[in-house]
Formats: C-alpha cells, structure tokens, sequence
C-alpha cells in the first residue's frame, strides 16, 4: 500500500538509496542495519567485497583490529548480500566455535527476514523447512552452512568461504599446536568444499607471526593461491573508524594492552604486525626486567643518528647504566625522525639527566658533519661529555654480536615501559625486520662495553657465526 504521507522528495530519496544499497556492501549495510553510519575503514571493506563480487579477486585476507566493524560488514551482512544478487550461492561461513558461527547466522537470516531485505530483494525468502540460525535455505536454491573451525563438512560445498576469527583467544594462537590444527583443517577440509571459481575471505585480527593469514601468506611465496591483502590498522594519529575510536581512546587502549600484555600484542591486534614469539638473532628470554634501577650507576649514552629528518631513518639515543657487577640497565631512550639541531639538544638533555660518564657514537660521514656542532652546543649549554667514536663496518650482525652475547647472559635489564618494549620488539625482528636503528643503539653500547672491558681482562674471541649466540660468551666470564 503505498504511504501518502511521504513528500515526493522523500520518496526520491529512499528510490536512491535502495538502488545504491543494491549496488554497494556499504550502501547495503547502511540501509540495513539501524543507526550504523559508515567511517573509512568500512568504505575500503565495502570497496573490497564490491570486487569480490564483480569477479575481479577470489581471495581476500581481512587484518582489522578488534571492534572496528569487520564481523558485522562480513559476517553479518556481505552472505545477505551475496544471496540478494546471486540467489543460488552457497555459502559456509566457519568461526573459532561452532556458536559463534551460528550466531552470524542468526544475524544474516535476520536481516533476510526484515522489512528493509525485502524492500530491496522481494524475490528472495527463506525455504519454511529450513530456518535454523545455522543451518538454512532460500526459495532459489542458495544456502548458508556455519561451521566452528575443525568441523566437518561432509557432502558440503559453496561457492563462497568465510572464515572469521579462526582463533576463539590469543592464548589459543600462541599454542603452535592449535596453529597447526587451524591450518589443517582449512587445507584438508574447508578449502577443498570452496567449488572452482569460488570466493574465500579469511577476516582476523593478527594474533601470531604464523597464525591462519601469516601461514597463507607464507603459502603463497611458494606457489598458493594469491591474496588481496586488505590490512586495517588502528594508527593513533588517523584512526580508521574515529567517530567510535578516536586518537585519545586508541592511546588509552594502547597503554592498557601494553601494560598487561607488552608491546606485542599491541603490534599484533591492534597494528597487524605480530612480532616474533622468538627472534632468530635475539631470544624473547634473554631480555630481563626491572621494577626500579639501582642507584649509583655508571652511566653512558650511545647514539644511531639518521641521516635526514621526516624520512628513512630514525636517531636513536640510548642511556645504559651499568652497576658494580657489571649488570647493565637500559635506562632511558629517544628515538625521532628530527634534524641534528634538535637530537643534539636531547642527547645533551640526556646527558645532562643522568650525569653520563661518555657518549659513544660511530666514526663516518654524520660524525664529521656533527661533531662541530655538537661542541659548540656544549660550549653553549655547557653541558659536556666526552666523546668516543668506533669503526663501523656494513655487516651489522657482526657488529651486533656483542651486545648479543650480553644479552645472551641475561646481563641486560630493561623497564617495563612502552620505549622499551618497541626496542625489543625491534630486536626480536633483527636483522630481517623494516627498521634496525635500535639495534645499532644497543650494537654500539655492546661494542663500547666489550672493548672497556677487554681491557681489564682478555680480548674477546671473534664471533663470525651469528647463528651461535653463545659463542662470545667466553668473553664475559668476569661479568658472569
């Protein structure tokens, strides 16, 4: 019955809005799901499952961090979608139980049975004998299976495959046990129920290096399918959905998750980068903690510098305090894409604070660039220090090799604060990771110290096998 009490601009309106709700996943789930107003980050979901649907990709890995989203425009709404279009699609959609997955499903037969389906796919109604949340059929044939991951699916196939957070906890991603029991099932079972030219879409918050998208992301160097990757991380200077998580709530999400869980899971749920449970150069062990640094320390500072600002690189300035055992402790840290007049000023800031015995830097091109400004900021400050300069050569592994067997030794302590953890992040990543400029902060300290103490003992034997930390070990008996 048509309603006279709409103006003939309101009905215009709503014609525009269902023909575009029938055109685009975001439009879709606009006009059917109440109060929900698209941000960025759904626009670029709906952008890819648009392709999806025209055939363009078959294989996409959704990384979006947790609560932004990406379960109600995949899960809840693309198979309603899906079944509004190409009425004869099967679909399975699998999560880490076999509960949640029903409940998506609940949620996509819902929405078929809503008035506002309806107003855009008339021809499309649920079969009356099969309705179950999990378990249903529409009048054209199509069809919606839920599975938990590790299910069965005998005499099951579809032309579209979803799986959505194939991990119920990240405790469940760290046992490399479940790991292989996920990426089992998905080779031995789900994808070969995924019919030729099907569509498989894997959404997930990263939990490990080698979870469910790490692994097919692995797979796929070595000749498995192709993925569009569409990763979604939660930056805190242009949060991806702002109007819910803004830059000061993803800073307090930040905080909290670091303090309880460290730096990792931040990196890994929130950023899509996990970071290795254990490096191959440093081990997550060797890094030691403390709640508070003795007093009485000797202190020193060392220092990466970049050679430009804004790009590349970043300074690294180090504070290093070193008791009367010869235990170190990281103290203090900066890090920053500046230009030299500005690291300058907060090395001297640093020095200045801790009342630093020596600052240690490496011989080349910036250091004859600095070296006369850094003088005359002293003069100026007079703020000074004496300065010390080591060879440097291009293998960094080598030169990293005694602050490896340092740290080895479990002789390194390190607060539990956010600088720290980005540190050793970085150096559980070396010497394969995107940046290294932390590590050659803790690479000169290693240098410095090894040196400082040879000489009150024996030389240290040359280490020219990195695949064996221990080996410089022999050099810091006294420091043991």
């Amino acid at each position: 019955m048509q309603n006279y009490n709409v103006s003939p601009q309101e009905a215009a309106q709503e014609l525009l809005a269902r023909r575009q709700a029938r055109k685009g996943l975001t439009e879709f789930v606009a006009y059917t799901t109440p109060r929900w107003e698209p941000s960025r980050i759904h626009r670029e979901i709906g952008e890819a499952f648009d392709a999806v649907m025209r055939g363009e990709i078959d294989r996409v890995l959704l990384q979006c961090p947790p609560q932004h989203g990406k379960s109600t425009m995949a899960s809840k709404r693309f198979p309603a979608y899906v079944l509004g279009r190409t009425p004869h699609t099967d679909i399975i959609s699998a999560s880490a139980t076999a509960s949640l997955a029903e409940e998506f499903g609940g949620e996509v037969r819902n929405c078929i049975r809503s008035n506002e389906y309806r107003a855009l796919f008339p021809d499309i109604t649920l079969r009356e004998d099969s309705q179950a949340k999990g378990r249903w059929a529409t009048n054209e044939g199509g069809s919606y299976y839920a599975i938990g991951v590790g299910g069965q699916l005998f005499g099951k196939g579809a032309e579209l495959g979803l799986i959505d957070d194939p991990f119920g906890s990240w405790e469940d991603a760290q046992s490399e046990l479940n790991r292989k029991k996920v990426y089992d099932w998905y080779t031995g079972t789900f994808y070969n129920r995924i019919r030729p030219d099907g569509r498989i879409i894997v959404i997930q918050h990263r939990m490990h290096e080698d979870d469910l998208v790490g692994l097919l992301i692995e797979a796929e160097k070595h000749g498995g399918d192709r993925w569009k990757i569409i990763k979604l991380p939660a930056d805190i200077s242009d949060p991806p959905w702002p109007e819910r998580y803004d830059s000061e709530a993803l800073e307090r999400i930040k905080s909290n998750v670091i303090l309880f869980g460290g730096m990792r899971k931040w990196n890994a749920l929130y950023l899509q980068d996990p970071t290795p449970e254990e490096g191959s150069y440093f081990k997550r062990d060797w890094f030691r903690r403390y709640i508070e640094a003795p007093t009485n320390l000797n202190c020193y500072v060392t220092g990466d510098f970049a050679v430009s600002a804004d790009e590349g690189d970043y300074t690294e300035l180090a504070v290093w305090g070193v008791d009367s055992t010869d235990k170190v402790y990281a103290l203090d840290w900066w890090a920053g894409r500046k230009t030299a007049d500005i690291w300058i000023d907060r090395l001297l800031d640093l020095v200045e604070s801790y009342k630093a015995l020596r600052f240690v830097g490496e011989m080349g091109p910036i250091r004859r660039a600095i070296e006369p400004l850094l003088e005359r900021r002293m003069r100026e400050r007079g703020v000074f220090v004496a300065c010390e300069w080591l060879p440097t050569n291009a293998d960094k592994a080598a030169q990293a090799r005694s602050f490896q067997g340092l740290a080895s030794l479990g002789r390194v302590y390190w607060p539990q604060v956010e600088w720290a953890e980005r540190v050793i992040d970085q150096c559980l990543r070396f010497p394969g990771g995107r940046f290294d400029d932390a590590v050659d902060a803790c690479s000169i300290f290693g240098r410095f110290i090894a040196s400082t103490w040879a000489a009150r003992s024996e030389p240290a034997p040359v280490a020219t096998d990195w695949d064996a930390p221990l080996r410089i070990s022999d050099f810091f008996k006294k420091a043991s």
